[in-house]
């Protein structure tokens, strides 16, 4: 489910949305709304119609369940996303990608620039791109700078599977999708991840399906 109207004020939109109750749908790719952008938060939802909103968002993202979920995700073209990742995965895994817990937090109008060039490529995937994973290569540390839901600025640096994180979700804000940065040969069903890929790092299926790692 997109965006229902353009021209009908998000706060209806939100408060549409939320009457249904429970987890909020999930937008597929393919629906404009995870294409266009977003627009920067500025007080379109009053206090209390935020809290519930971020709210409905963890619930959703929870109930997924993912480590992260955009405003678009759920037809709402609003510069808002949630993060969290309880992160239990085995040491090697944790070794090896840097994932390590993350609480749940908000993001306001965020955005993120590299520090350092280095780049990390593991297998990513995507709630609104049901079934499929991809190697994304991704910078291992990134800045990023906004607000959290009361306003207050954030200016951060993520390491490691974080800043995978929050780079996904904030491409999500510009209408960009993990698959725009993906390797093509990459490409996998979960199914198949789980039978061949599921070592800590993607060296193996990039011999094997032939891609290149950075």
């Amino acid at each position: 489910m997109g965006t229902p109207n353009d021209h009908v004020p998000l706060a209806e939109q939100v408060e549409e949305l939320l009457a249904t109750g429970g987890p909020l749908p999930i937008v597929a790719a393919g629906d404009p709304v995870l294409r266009r952008g977003t627009e920067p938060f500025d007080g379109q939802l009053e206090p209390a119609l935020l809290a519930r909103f971020v709210e409905a968002l963890r619930i959703t993202m929870r109930a997924a369940p993912g480590v992260g979920l955009a405003a678009p995700q759920v037809g709402v073209a609003l510069r808002i996303a949630v993060i969290e990742d309880p992160a239990p995965v085995p040491e090697e895994v944790r070794l090896t990608r840097g994932r390590v817990p993350q609480p749940f937090r908000v993001l306001v109008n965020p955005s993120y620039e590299p520090v350092g060039a280095r780049r990390v490529a593991f297998f990513e995937g995507c709630l609104s791109v049901p079934g499929y994973q991809a190697v994304v290569a991704r910078p291992a540390e990134v800045r990023l700078t906004g607000q959290d839901e009361h306003g207050r600025a954030l200016d951060e640096v993520f390491t490691g599977w974080p800043a995978r994180i929050v780079q996904h979700e904030t491409d999500h804000l510009d209408g960009t999708l993990y698959l725009d940065r993906a390797e093509p040969r990459s490409l996998s069903s979960h199914q198949a991840v789980a039978e061949h890929w599921s070592q800590p790092t993607a060296e193996r299926a990039a011999r094997a399906l032939g891609f290149e790692l950075p």
